[in-house]
């Protein structure tokens, strides 16, 4: 497969608050493990998957995803929008646990998404940390009725930790991507 060329290349932004998870999302995404120690992501940092699906017709295309794992810290609010640049699309991600992440997202990152890319909006509103339900400060309803408020394609609980709906996150994301290039899956 490393022979052949991407039928697609989507630009992912992974955004939301520092301290949501983001980076471990990526990482249960990518490598299939879970990072206990937190380290602040600097800036930016740049991920390449290549991911492989069947059409319905049961051709198989080729998916290459480069994941931005956008710095949630205020001091790079600046250049943040920079790196939204050509996006095919966005995982918003809060932390069930902190009630001011959730709050951030529709004023701080979708906003801020929106007003820096082009094209269809196409994002996921992901509550990270569900398996911290003695935590839990935000209500998977809050977060339904985001959805709709926004128009987000999804809304997924999940658990960087364990794993939960990790894959689907991504999953969901691409399909949506896919669709939208008229690609039927």
């Amino acid at each position: 497969m490393a022979d052949k060329e991407p039928d697609f290349v989507f630009k992912i932004a992974v955004i939301g608050d520092y301290a949501v998870g983001k980076t471990s999302l990526i990482a249960r995404f990518i490598q299939k493990k879970f990072l206990k120690e937190y380290k602040p992501t600097l800036g930016v940092n740049l991920i390449l998957k290549e991911i492989s699906f069947k059409d319905k017709k049961g051709k198989e295309l080729l998916c290459n995803l480069v994941l931005w794992d956008i710095a949630g810290q205020e001091r790079f609010s600046a250049i943040r929008k920079l790196y939204y640049k050509g996006c095919s699309a966005a995982l918003i991600v809060y932390d069930i646990t902190r009630v001011d992440t959730f709050n951030n997202l529709r004023e701080n990152w979708v906003k801020d998404y929106t007003e820096n890319t082009s094209g269809e909006k196409i994002f996921i509103i992901i509550g990270n940390k569900a398996d911290m339900t003695d935590l839990r400060k935000v209500q998977t309803e809050q977060g339904e009725k985001l959805k709709k408020d926004i128009n987000a394609v999804d809304f997924i609980e999940t658990s960087a930790k364990e794993g939960t709906n990790v894959e689907a996150a991504f999953m969901n994301l691409i399909r949506s991507l896919l669709k939208q290039a008229g690609e039927q899956v």
